[in-house]
């Protein structure tokens, strides 16, 4: 069994947000498993299902088969029903087939097999929102803001968007064929041949040669120790910074250690993420260890409303330990726990499980972090943004108020001082920002919180 919450990876991205846990609790996965076992013969307090609710079951299913007005697949039907059981729970829970349950365990190390772009629903249309330099879809001439109309011939309108764009990936050298039409061009075909892919998730700049940048698409296994290997070569090259940027904009999460692990990275001591479930296994603290990768150097992480899940419980930690100014949008608010458990038919059940709690007991499920900073690029100020939170979504968990304990959890004042005007100006000058205008400080006069 995997521990997960959501992530959006690059060509699957809007739709499949999945947070996880890796190899940190493997006794606590086990102890789950063990726990769902036991509740199997467990006396319940709701009520069981009696042998007449099964046979009504097994009556629409007779009835579908018999009567629908296409034959359909004794498979199909069941697969779901499946479906339909978790999707009734929340936005989160769902039936992986075992493909899906393969894809998503590559999509953890960080690699899958498509064509090497990011695509959006935008007004029930797909829209590339990047490609990955060099990669197929690169090479065949797709680029970013095409729109892609049909895929292998089947026009992308009117479909449940989520299947079209998983149509995107496939087996590795296998080939899909789109339509795809450029802002303010014609429609055009092309044929892109499948492959495995290492998704980018860290770029670095040096921005006016003192303040470090990084950009974050998403956390997989990996992603701690290639920031943590970045800022050593940057050590190694003598080269002293004013500050660090870490751009978690649009990051939907992805696995959740690596996120807890660059926290650690940047704290000495203290909570970075408090766990909640049902299950006592569901019951986890992780906490900072002594010894920093930059002590004393000052840290600004940019999230808007696309910063969710893992994004969120890494802004959320350095924000309460005083170790970070966040600046930019309230952020996506996905603060739920998925636990992936394999079913004996190499598919699984991605399940909600747990909420999670920053070190001051805040709830982010439905409420997302707060920025110290609110800022919204000055061209963008009046455009309507279109993207959704985890608040609108269909049967979305309530916001737990507070985490439960004996008294208030203690959080850090700030540790450095955050030249903010500076590093603003750093950002707008380097087009990190687009705009200068549009910055409001949440901060009192003494920079406190």
């Amino acid at each position: 069994m995997i521990l997960m919450m959501d992530k959006q990876i690059l060509v699957k991205a809007s739709f499949a947000v999945l947070l996880g846990l890796s190899a940190a609790i493997p006794h606590a996965l086990a102890q789950v498993s063990a726990q769902a076992k036991q509740a199997e013969t467990a006396p319940r307090e709701v009520a069981q299902l009696t042998l007449d609710d099964l046979r009504t079951f097994t009556d629409v299913f007779n009835q579908l088969r018999r009567n629908y007005v296409e034959e359909v697949d004794d498979r199909e039907l069941l697969d779901a029903a499946i479906r339909g059981m978790l999707m009734d729970l929340d936005p989160h829970s769902e039936y992986l087939p075992r493909q899906d349950y393969k894809d998503l365990e590559d999509n953890s190390r960080g690699r899958y097999s498509g064509i090497g772009i990011n695509v959006q629903e935008e007004d029930q249309r797909i829209v590339v929102k990047a490609v990955i330099n060099d990669s197929p879809a690169d090479r065949s001439g797709v680029n970013p803001g095409d729109i892609i109309t049909a895929i292998d011939g089947k026009p992308v309108r009117g479909r449940y968007l989520p299947d079209a764009i998983d149509e995107l990936m496939g087996k590795p050298k296998t080939e899909v064929t789109l339509t795809v039409m450029p802002p303010g061009g014609e429609e055009r075909e092309v044929r892109v041949e499948r492959k495995y892919l290492q998704i980018p998730t860290l770029n670095f700049e040096m921005l006016d040669k003192s303040y470090g940048y990084f950009k974050i698409g998403f956390f997989h296994r990996e992603s701690a120790i290639h920031l943590e290997q970045a800022l050593e070569s940057i050590k190694d090259d003598e080269i002293i910074l004013n500050g660090l940027v870490l751009d978690l904009r649009d990051n939907p999460g992805g696995v959740l250690q690596p996120a807890v692990t660059m926290a650690d990275g940047f704290l000495d001591e203290g909570l970075i993420v408090a766990i909640r479930g049902r299950n006592s296994a569901m019951q986890m603290e992780f906490n900072a260890r002594p010894g920093q990768w930059l002590p004393d150097i000052p840290l600004f992480i940019l999230v808007d409303r696309g910063t969710a899940s893992a994004s969120e419980v890494l802004a959320g930690a350095l924000q309460d330990q005083g170790r970070a100014l966040i600046i930019g949008e309230r952020t996506f608010g996905k603060g739920s726990v998925q636990s992936v458990l394999p079913l004996r038919n190499g598919g699984g059940v991605k399940l909600t499980t747990a909420r999670y709690y920053t070190p001051s007991g805040r709830s982010i499920q439905a409420e997302g972090i707060e920025p110290d900073v609110v800022y919204r690029a000055a061209d963008a100020a009046d455009a309507p943004d279109r993207r959704i939170r985890e608040a609108d979504l269909a049967r979305h968990l309530d916001r737990d108020s507070q985490l439960d304990t004996d008294g208030p959890l203690e959080t850090a004042d700030a540790r450095v001082d955050f030249p903010l005007e500076e590093v603003l100006g750093v950002l707008t000058d380097a087009g990190k920002l687009n705009g200068s205008n549009g910055a409001e400080s949440q901060l009192d006069a003494d920079g406190g919180r």
